[in-house]
């Protein structure tokens, strides 16, 4: 079972990187860009089967290592 996951920054969150991006594209000649805001895609291939197991195990992941929650939010789906 793969887990995916995207952890992105919370609203109100300064995103420099984004803005980096969004500077970019406008000197490139992109018109119409209002934002951008920058996250991680990160895939987790589990050994655990069960849903349940598996779903508490990406929750312990997200939050003891991959996001820090006082700033980024995640979000995942678990794929067979």
């Amino acid at each position: 079972m793969k887990a995916r996951i995207k952890i992105t920054l919370k609203t109100g969150v300064l995103d420099p990187q984004g803005k980096a991006i969004q500077h970019a594209l406008t000197g490139l000649g992109f018109a119409g860009i209002n934002d951008v805001r920058q996250g991680k895609y990160i895939e987790v291939d589990l050994a655990d089967t069960a849903e349940p197991a598996a779903r508490e195990k990406v929750d312990r992941i997200c939050k003891d290592l991959l996001a820090n929650t006082v700033i980024e939010n995640y979000s995942y789906e678990l794929v067979p």
